[in-house]
């Protein structure tokens, strides 16, 4: 009974996401993208009773930090910024912004970007019949970075996580450190404490995460331990990369220009694999198969399609997909 009290002492004394008022000025907010991204995973909220399902007022009646995190309004800046170089004195290449909207949709697109600048290299070293296709960075790594920097940020302050891209690697830092009761063993081990409860459930309840705690034992298994480094108000997560053969690497957005063929991303070369064994794949099972979001499916079947790589022969109701090279 005592630690059960103790618990409950702590959430109601504790200042967290749910408890703690959003400013003022964000207590007039529409959630229209949360809807939507909510219908896009087969799960309907109700207009009437979202708020108090999703615990998005405090006891007070306002909003809290976690309504204006996930509503429209939001004025956080979430960027990945981009740099010439090994570290931030070098100059600045680049900066994507994905903020100031509905946090879900945010993290989505970074993801997608992520995707998109993970180039399959061609390793044909020591070859002897097959080439090998190597992946500029193990992306199932860094999704499991990017959801638990966004699960775990301390949004209390209001500052996002911040990803940062060098020529040799990408650093995921999220605010705030470890959660109550939370250890380095048992942060290592897999044991899944969240430092944001209510939003982990959300995160849980859309299926974007399991709750299981293998992300970190994932990333430390492709990386080893010396790739998260914990601090009091911050763990920063490094996922450095594996180029074969590349001078003079950056990380270009690719959107209008014609890709190298040798540099399709790791869900472009999954979807053609799909096409070339079931020309008839459709949308949703792609999506399945790459992890994308609808729209990130539909951007990378166009790239394929405008570089010459597939086709779609016949109406799009009833063809089928022909993979060119």
């Amino acid at each position: 009974m005592d630690k059960f009290y103790n618990k409950e002492l702590k959430l109601n004394t504790t200042p967290t996401i749910v408890n703690v008022a959003a400013p003022d000025y964000a207590q007039e907010l529409t959630f229209e993208k949360l809807f939507m991204y909510y219908a896009a995973k087969g799960i309907a909220l109700k207009e009437n009773t979202f708020e108090r399902s999703l615990k998005l007022r405090n006891k007070s009646g306002k909003y809290n930090i976690m309504a204006y995190i996930l509503s429209d309004q939001n004025s956080i800046p979430i960027r990945v910024s981009i740099f010439s170089g090994l570290d931030k004195a070098a100059p600045l290449f680049s900066v994507k912004e994905f903020g100031n909207t509905c946090i879900l949709y945010a993290m989505d697109k970074i993801l997608e970007y992520g995707d998109a600048i993970n180039i399959i290299q061609v390793d044909e070293r020591n070859r002897i019949s097959e080439r090998k296709d190597v992946p500029l960075f193990d992306y199932e790594a860094f999704h499991e970075a990017i959801l638990n920097a966004f699960i775990h940020n301390k949004w209390l302050t209001l500052n996002a996580p911040q990803i940062s891209i060098f020529t040799d690697r990408i650093e995921i830092l999220s605010h705030g450190g470890l959660a109550i009761d939370q250890d380095e063993s048992k942060f290592y081990s897999g044991v899944s404490i969240p430092v944001n409860d209510v939003l982990a459930s959300i995160f849980l309840q859309l299926r974007i995460s399991e709750r299981s705690g293998r992300g970190v034992p994932k990333i430390v298994k492709k990386y080893g331990k010396e790739t998260i480094k914990i601090e009091k108000n911050r763990i920063i997560v490094t996922i450095p990369f594996e180029k074969i053969g590349i001078n003079n690497f950056q990380i270009e957005s690719n959107k209008e220009t014609k890709k190298d063929l040798n540099k399709i991303n790791n869900s472009q070369n999954k979807i053609m694999s799909s096409m070339k064994k079931n020309p008839n794949v459709t949308i949703n099972q792609l999506m399945a198969i790459t992890g994308l979001s609808e729209p990130g499916v539909k951007k990378n079947l166009k790239i394929l399609k405008d570089n010459g790589l597939i086709i779609r022969v016949g109406a799009n109701k009833n063809g089928a997909w022909e993979v060119l090279k």
